[in-house]
């Protein structure tokens, strides 16, 4: 099975839940993009924005390499409220999983995140982020390639 998202360049729309402890879901929506730039080499820039009119809207860039098998790539991240992260992914027949650590920060903090392919066209997104051992915030999401 041929992945769409991350292994072909493209615009997708994101649309899901934030989940944090002891709170309502916090709706999400945004975009992202993936950009393939020579060989073996990407971006994917995303822009979420939360609905709850608290949250500051949340950007990330990705710059990664694919390995030459396509199974396995890194990659180095800014991320708006996090900041600098180092990752790391797989990708499965059916799924992409992704994990990463925060570079420099006081307190731990790693997450993953689980592309699961739904369709050509639909992905589902779970994601989570932990501070230390503890689940900081989870996010459900579906992901749409824009045609």
């Amino acid at each position: 099975m041929a992945h769409s998202f991350l292994l072909e360049a493209g615009n997708w729309t994101i649309q899901g839940y934030l989940l944090k402890r002891h709170e309502q879901p916090i709706i999400v929506r945004g975009q992202t993009a993936v950009v393939w730039k020579g060989e073996n080499w990407f971006t994917i820039s995303t822009q979420l924005v939360l609905d709850n009119n608290t949250e500051p809207e949340i950007q990330y860039k990705y710059r990664g390499h694919l390995d030459s098998n396509e199974k396995y790539y890194t990659y180095i991240l800014k991320h708006s409220v996090l900041g600098n992260i180092e990752g790391e992914g797989w990708i499965g027949q059916q799924s992409i999983i992704q994990c990463y650590w925060v570079v420099g920060a006081t307190r731990r903090h790693t997450g993953f995140d689980h592309y699961y392919r739904l369709n050509e066209n639909t992905y589902h997104l779970s994601s989570a982020i932990l501070a230390g051992h503890h689940l900081g915030n989870t996010m459900e999401a579906t992901l749409k390639r824009q045609i």
